[in-house]
């Protein structure tokens, strides 16, 4: 299709033009906000390049945008959770300044895991899926698992005669977040699978898990201990450990607000 051109448009015939080439050119925020944008233009007295900087900037932003909402959707989080959110003040095991340093994602980029240890409502599955968001906020492919649910996917796999599929398909994503790792005793054949996936990441791609369990105590989950070792060596060579403690601040928030409704 061929737009008509010719001089001396009146402004509904221009912004008639300008909204056809952005619908043609795939240009939606261009279309969205031109007027706006036009009228700040002549506000400010921008230059023609100026004008086009500002428009050309408007559409790479929202491009950007929507890729990383793509991305987060994309990586199954279960609930929106972020660093901005979460309260450091009230768990002191973890510490902000290295929280922070991961959100670089720089552990990501050289392929580095990261292990989240601690009691339930410590903090652990917010601060995985948070550093989660940020990763896939910064262009990194990201997804979020279970591990009784990724097991369950690998058996099934296997039965299907799909595992090397499905464990390729998980070896992909630059980051694998694996949740209540330790939660359920897991059968050799399910442990086995599980190495499997870690074992294709190794050095190559990150993996980081929350778990409610110390390493030592792994051997719950993981009841061959040559195998539970190994796997503890795949998730912590080169890594980041956090230990987010045993106090629940969950648990501490729902009393102080009971003892504010009993004293009020």
């Amino acid at each position: 299709m061929t737009l008509p051109r010719q001089r001396g448009l009146t402004e509904q015939a221009a912004d008639a033009a300008i909204d056809t080439a952005c619908r043609l050119l795939r240009l939606p925020s261009i279309r969205n906000e031109f007027n706006d944008i036009a009228d700040r233009a002549v506000k400010d007295q921008m230059t023609y390049r100026g004008f086009l900087a500002e428009l050309l900037m408007t559409e790479c932003d929202d491009r950007a945008r929507r890729r990383s909402e793509r991305r987060i959707k994309a990586a199954g989080f279960p609930r929106e959770k972020s660093l901005r959110a979460f309260d450091f003040d009230a768990n002191p095991n973890i510490d902000a300044a290295t929280v922070h340093t991961l959100a670089s994602c720089e552990w990501i980029k050289k392929s580095q895991p990261l292990c989240l240890i601690g009691d339930s409502g410590t903090g652990k599955s917010h601060m995985l899926i948070a550093l989660g968001t940020e990763a896939a906020m910064k262009g990194y492919r990201v997804r979020y698992t279970l591990a009784t649910k990724l097991v369950n996917e690998l058996v099934e796999a296997a039965d299907e005669k799909q595992l090397n599929k499905t464990i390729a398909r998980y070896g992909r994503v630059d980051l694998l977040c694996i949740d209540e790792l330790g939660y359920m005793e897991l059968d050799r054949h399910g442990a086995e699978l599980l190495f499997q996936v870690l074992t294709e990441r190794e050095e190559k791609n990150s993996v980081a898990i929350a778990s409610n369990e110390s390493f030592g105590g792994w051997t719950k989950t993981f009841t061959d201990p040559r195998l539970c070792a190994a796997i503890v060596d795949r998730l912590t060579f080169n890594g980041t450990i956090i230990e987010t403690g045993t106090d629940s601040y969950r648990l501490a928030s729902t009393r102080a607000r009971a003892e504010e409704h009993i004293a009020s």
